[in-house]
C-alpha cells in the first residue's frame, strides 16, 4: 500500500514539474507574441503613413542619433520586408504553441497508466485567445 502511495506522489509531482514547464513555454510563447503584434501595429501605421506621402516629402532614418536622409521607395521597401518577416515570425509563433500543447497533451495521454482518466492540466488546457 505504501509502496503504491509513494509511487502515485511520484507521478503527480512529475506531471506537476511538466505542467510547470508547459506554463513556462506558453507564457514565453504569450510574450513573443504580444510583442510581435506591438511590431506589426507599429509597421501597419507607418505603412499607411508612407500611403499617404507625396514625391516631395522627405523621409529620415534614425540611425544611432542621427537621422539620415532615406529615399521613398527604399523606405516602402525596408517597411514591406519588415511587414513580412513580422508575419512571418507571428505564424511560427503560432506553430510553435500549437506544437507545444498538442506534444504536451499527447505525452500526458501516453505517460498515463489509466487511458480513461487523464492529469488535469490535461484536461483544462486550451488555445491561448488571440
Amino acid at each position: 500500500m505504501m509502496s503504491s502511495l509513494q509511487s502515485l506522489r511520484e507521478k503527480l509531482q512529475a506531471a506537476s514539474v511538466d505542467f510547470q514547464k508547459v506554463q513556462v513555454d506558453l507564457s514565453n510563447v504569450v510574450e513573443a507574441r504580444q510583442r510581435l503584434d506591438a511590431q506589426l501595429s507599429e509597421n501597419e501605421l507607418v505603412k499607411k503613413e508612407f500611403a499617404v506621402l507625396t514625391p516631395e516629402n522627405i523621409i529620415y532614418k534614425q540611425i544611432g542619433p542621427v537621422l539620415v536622409k532615406q529615399d521613398q521607395a527604399d523606405a516602402k521597401s525596408t517597411v514591406d520586408t519588415r511587414l513580412d518577416f513580422i508575419r512571418g515570425e507571428i505564424d511560427a509563433t503560432e506553430r510553435y504553441r500549437s506544437k507545444i500543447g498538442t506534444e504536451k497533451i499527447g505525452d500526458c495521454r501516453n505517460s498515463n497508466s489509466n487511458p480513461t482518466a487523464e492529469p488535469a492540466f490535461c484536461i483544462k488546457y486550451c488555445p491561448i485567445p488571440r
